[in-house]
């Protein structure tokens, strides 16, 4: 096993791997005490939650990322997790940035009320055997299984008749050595300088590095001695100290690193060690996650370099000499340098040489520069820097205020899911509530928005959101394709606008005789999000229609003329054949200052947090494109002109939230005549969902199918959700969860 990186290929896929994380956070209250209340219900059930879980008490939340190919990935999904989490939990709650608690008693904390009995007892005998208050320490879980490609290679050049006998060696070599040299890992990350008031037993004379990290944290009393000699010892030892009773379980075992794969250890000589868990991460309390990126990679490169590095041939008696470093390192002040028995030399070298051997690309020379800096400047660990936060004798104010300011950063924009910000907004908000109520979430195609969802063994595959095998293939083609929208509706008995279809401009423009008295829409026949719609309220010279044609064979070789139905556009939004929101939408405009030209207008309306380009914000920017040209010339405007103080400037006549207008919340008040109609329109066409678009005169009036009142402009495919959630105007309507509810109803 020795050298079996020196002897390897250059091209070996030396940093293919795959990455876990699992981050421990109390939930604290305004009093800066441990919130008293229950896990928040929101959450789903915590007996199935694959990312959210309990962990020791009924206040600390368990955060598991599923499986990354990446640490980027890991760390992303953390963060969305995080999020979620945090936007969750009582408003007057937040999450705890530290791995020591605030003052606490053994009283505020309240064992975990899990259904699984077993679970509970396990946790009544923790507090038995270690207090309950250890068990509020906090922090963050690495796990990492090296990948397949780069395993097979070491495999085939090893010598080894067995893959599984040689894997086991090569996680057992590897959990070796990280325990020889964790106590750098104490040194870099150590971020548990104090702890408050009667929180020890034993009270320290100084901050330290990393109170979790030593004999005064995660550790098992001093009769559990398990060997590292070999696997089979490793299993020996764990399960007589479970069968004496001395331990509760296998995973009572504390170590500093786990070797992982199975249920049960004693599985591992069939079956095979496959990941390793590194449980030695405080919280680092600069960061919302816990953790940075620069943690994951240097740790990813110092897990590579324990490969690098000799087996040791006495390896009980450095593990247990390399522990005793760590504990003295652990309760060193944070501003003192490694002691010289620190062999820090050799582990520096072989993270070198995984570097130079491989050619690693400069950022791991860059980690492995700062790590050297660090070395030299204790000041630049996290603990050196945590240091100067610790107000007389204690970090509670700090925490209280990383705390809350990492909580408003959740709150604000609450429409975006943390991470995940360059997908389509009405994505990121179904995947937040995936994520919350416990369902499986992969993204299959982040450009194209389409992700799998599942439950145990029922699959969903979504994409925009909104499309679903509930619509038929067929379905979205027929809204997507105006012409066909149009027949099916009229043959049907539903009012839509008279008016032509064009191939060719020629045609259009001889059709020009026939409509020239008369308001007119101008739009192509297959798009979306309101592209190439012009609106003529007014018959329209020559010159605007000929323009108008342009825009719209700019986006299909087909184009509607239409006549202009006077009235109010209301978007309804159709759920399996009931209307769940109607918004109002008002097209884009501005609103005139007597100082600001229409141009500026735009600029300073566009400033709004809320807007945004790509359908990633609840608002679109506003554009002052061929359109919004035409429209301004049609009204005697320029954009260099200054309206005067209150006059509104209309800069669309299509109200769409993409081209830049907003949205009011209407369901409450339209009346129910109308919500079913349009449900009806979106039966007629097969739609499980969809976006009905209805001009309607008067709203007062009575709807039906025999005399609607109305008329249906359109029928959208792929209705934007967020447009109805987070309104201009008006409360909203959440209707992700409503989607969710209806894909899994046993949820």
């Amino acid at each position: 096993m020795n050298s079996l990186l020196q002897d390897s290929s250059k091209h070996l896929p030396i940093l293919q791997a795959t990455f876990g994380l699992e981050r421990e956070s109390l939930r604290i209250n305004q009093q800066g005490k441990i919130a008293q209340t229950s896990h928040p219900t929101c959450l789903g059930s915590r007996s199935f939650h694959p990312y959210i879980q309990t962990d020791y008490s009924e206040a600390q939340l368990e955060l598991i990322t599923p499986i990354g190919q990446s640490t980027k990935d890991a760390l992303r999904f953390l963060g969305a997790i995080t999020d979620v989490a945090g936007r969750s939990i009582d408003k007057d709650e937040y999450l705890w940035p530290l791995s020591m608690p605030p003052q606490v008693s053994e009283d505020e904390i309240h064992i975990a009320q899990l259904e699984d009995d077993w679970e509970r007892h396990y946790r009544k005998h923790l507090a038995k055997v270690y207090g309950k208050k250890l068990q509020s320490m906090s922090g963050i879980h690495y796990n990492m299984e090296l990948g397949k490609d780069l395993v097979a290679a070491l495999f085939q050049q090893s010598g080894y008749d067995s893959l599984i006998t040689f894997k086991n060696d090569l996680y057992l070599k590897l959990a070796q050595n990280f325990l020889r040299y964790r106590w750098l890992l104490t040194y870099l990350y150590g971020a548990s300088p104090i702890a408050e008031q009667r929180f020890l037993s034993h009270k320290l004379s100084q901050p330290v590095r990393s109170i979790r990290n030593s004999q005064f944290g995660y550790v098992n009393h001093k009769n559990i001695q398990v060997s590292y000699q070999s696997l089979e010892k490793y299993i020996t030892d764990i399960e007589h100290y479970v069968t004496s009773g001395q331990l509760i379980a296998e995973k009572e075992f504390y170590s500093a690193v786990r070797l992982r794969g199975s249920k049960h250890i004693h599985d591992y000589i069939a079956q095979g060690v496959t990941y390793l868990e590194l449980r030695c991460f405080d919280l680092n309390p600069f960061d919302h996650r816990g953790i940075t990126q620069e943690t994951l990679d240097t740790v990813h490169l110092f897990v590579l370099a324990l490969l690098w590095l000799d087996s040791s041939s006495a390896i009980d008696q450095d593990i247990a000499k390399a522990t005793e470093l760590n504990n003295v390192i652990a309760l060193s002040h944070p501003l003192e340098k490694l002691p010289q028995e620190a062999p820090i030399s050799e582990i520096l070298s072989a993270m070198q040489g995984v570097i130079e051997h491989f050619d690693l690309p400069s950022y791991y020379q860059e980690l492995l520069n700062h790590v050297k800096e660090q070395i030299k400047n204790p000041e630049l660990t996290i603990g050196g820097r945590l240091l100067e936060k610790i107000d007389n004798l204690s970090l509670e104010t700090f925490g209280q205020k990383q705390g809350q300011a990492f909580h408003e950063y959740a709150l604000k924009a609450p429409y975006a899911l943390k991470g995940y910000e360059s997908m389509e907004l009405s994505t990121q908000m179904l995947m937040f509530d995936a994520i919350q109520k416990g369902l499986h979430l992969e993204i299959l195609d982040e450009n194209d928005q389409f992700i799998k969802l599942w439950h145990s063994d029922h699959i969903e595959y979504v994409k925009n959101a909104n499309m679903t095998a509930k619509d038929s293939y067929i379905t979205p083609l027929i809204m997507e394709n105006k012409v066909v929208t149009k027949k099916l509706l009229a043959q049907a008995g539903f009012p839509v606008p008279a008016g032509q279809e064009f191939s060719d401009k020629d045609s259009a423009l001889r059709y020009f005789s026939q409509i020239k008295n008369k308001a007119i829409v101008v739009k192509p026949k297959s798009t979306n999000f309101g592209l190439g719609i012009s609106i003529f309220k007014e018959p329209a010279e020559l010159t605007a229609y000929q323009k108008a044609l342009d825009i719209a064979f700019s986006e299909d070789d087909t184009v509607l003329v239409e006549n202009f139905i006077a009235g109010t556009e209301y978007r309804f939004f159709v759920l399996d054949g009931k209307c769940e929101a109607i918004v109002l939408r008002v097209a884009a405009n501005v609103v005139g200052d007597g100082k600001h030209t229409i141009a500026q207008l735009v600029e300073l309306k566009n400033q709004s947090p809320l807007r945004g380009r790509g359908h990633r914000s609840p608002l679109e920017i506003i554009d002052l494109g061929a359109v919004e040209r035409l429209m301004l010339e049609q009204q005697g405007y320029t954009p260099d002109d200054i309206p005067a103080n209150g006059v509104k400037v209309d800069l669309r006549r299509n109200s769409n939230i993409s081209t830049g207008g907003d949205s009011i919340d209407v369901t409450d008040i339209m009346p129910s005549d109308y919500k079913e109609l349009a449900a009806q329109m979106a039966s007629a066409v097969g739609a499980w969902v969809c976006g009905v678009d209805l001009i309607i005169p008067d709203k007062t009036l009575p709807a039906s199918k025999e005399t609607p009142n109305c008329a249906c402009i359109e029928l959208n495919f792929n209705p934007a959700i967020y447009l109805h959630t987070y309104c201009h105007e008006g409360p909203g309507q959440a209707l992700t969860p409503k989607i969710l509810a209806k894909l899994f109803p046993e949820l």
